[in-house]
Parts: C-alpha cells; structure tokens; sequence
C-alpha cells in the first residue's frame, strides 16, 4: 500500500480547505501548514503567477521539512494551476471542489480543475470527508457488528437528494447499508437492482468500503412493538434539495433521448 504522507488539499478560497484541513490534523495527529499563515509570515502578498510559483516552492519545501518530525503533513492552499501543482510534490491530492467560483475575480481567472486527483470533494462536510481521506491512507473493513445506519428506499434513479441523506446517515455511524426495494418493472420504476448498485457505487466511490447496498423485497411498512435496539429518524434537508424529484428525472432523462 502506498504511503500517503505529504497531503495537499487544494481548491478555490472558500471551498472548506482549511476546515476539512483543522479536522484531518487532529484525526491524523498530523502537522499543517496553511498557506495563508504562510504568507504572512514571510509577508510575501504577491499573487501573480510569480508570486504563486514562489509560493508552491516554498509550501514544498516547509512540508518536506516538518516530515522529518511528523508522519502525516497537511498543507492547504488554493494551488491554482497545473503548474504550481507539479512544483509542490504531494503523495495525496485533494480536490475541495464545492463552489463554482469565489470571490476573487483575479482567481477565478486563472483557476484550472486539477486534471489528476486523489479524493474529490463535493460538499463542505469536513466530518465525513475526513473518514473517506482517513480510509485511503489507512483502509477501512466493514464490520456488521459495529454501529450501522440503514437507508431504505426505490432510489429510481439514484440523485443527489439521496446523496445528501447519506451524507447525515454516515454523520450518524460509520458506515451505512443502503437497501434497494425490488420494485423493477412496478409503475414507472425502469431500472433494476445492478443499476442502481452501480450508480450509488460511482456517486459514493469515496466512501466505497462503508457502504454495503442489498437488494429488499418491495417493503411497504415497518412496524415494532416494544422498545427496539435502534431509533427511526427522520431527516430534515434543506428545501432546495428535497425538491428533488426521482419523477421530473426519468421524464428528463427520456425527453433527451435516454431510454430507460
């Protein structure tokens, strides 16, 4: 297994770096160098493409030194280009990619998606995405003994509000196991059981190993009658995301040529 030692999170100013960054040092014991700390220490505010050059150099060379006296160095900085990201020479790349732009008109314009990455994050959920950073450096076995949250449901198809449902049920547990009702076929429920499995698997790659999907009858009520070992919890998301319609998708999906 490869040693992921040098740990760059890169992305645009305000994307959660140095949030995600604050949670992976104390979970790692790692050192961290933030780059705007860094800059104010040497009061180097030059932010052409010298200036940036100049600043990936010297985060490289910092964090190689602090790898003397720790396993684990985490280095945040926006690191706009493919060239600043070649110079500082990182083991894990990660990709903070949860805004479209920010504030900065100057940034914006000459930020490039970085074409190689590592973990690629896409919301600002520090907890969660500090286990899938933790789970590539150290690995991760799923367990059936230790604490799970189950989500049930059609998932026809699967979208980003059932992302986000996941997102709280990981915050809950370690890890989740998504049930797939066997509905195929029933009503407008076009796609099947390996489907589904294989669009939840490429949302949820980053997290692939604390999850277990199976496929469940065609279940219409849970019922219990005394007091059980577990809790039924209804999640309250944001409005804009329980709009989401699994509906308005497949007539998308088909009025753009798709069949399904």
């Amino acid at each position: 297994m490869k040693k992921f030692r040098k740990i760059l999170i890169q992305g645009l100013p305000g994307s959660g770096k140095t949030t995600l960054a604050k949670n992976l040092q104390i979970k790692l014991k790692a050192g961290w160098i933030n780059a705007d700390q860094i800059r104010k220490k040497y009061n180097d505010w030059d932010f052409s493409l010298d200036g940036r050059i100049r600043q990936s150099k010297r985060l490289n060379q910092l964090s190689n030194k602090m790898l003397k006296f720790k396993k684990f160095v985490i280095v945040d900085f926006v690191c706009p280009t493919e060239e600043s990201r070649k110079l500082f020479k990182s083991d894990l790349i990660i990709w903070t990619d949860t805004i479209q732009k920010s504030r900065y008109s100057n940034i914006n314009k000459i930020y490039t998606n970085p074409k190689k990455f590592d973990i690629r994050v896409t919301s600002k959920n520090s907890s969660i995405w500090s286990l899938a950073v933790i789970d590539r450096i150290n690995g991760y076995k799923w367990s059936d003994q230790i604490p799970t949250v189950q989500m049930l449901g059609r998932f026809q198809p699967w979208h980003l509000g059932h992302k986000k449902l996941f997102e709280k049920a990981l915050s809950f547990a370690g890890q989740v196991n998504i049930q797939v009702k066997n509905v195929w076929k029933i009503g407008d429920n076009p796609f099947n059981f390996t489907q589904i499995k294989r669009l939840i698997f490429k949302d949820l790659k980053a997290f692939k190993n604390r999850i277990k999907i199976t496929s469940a009858p065609n279940i219409s009520q849970i019922i219990y009658g005394r007091k059980v070992g577990y809790k039924i919890k209804k999640i309250n998301l944001p409005k804009n995301i329980q709009m989401i319609s699994a509906t308005k998708i497949r007539k998308k999906m088909r009025s753009s040529g798709v069949e399904i």
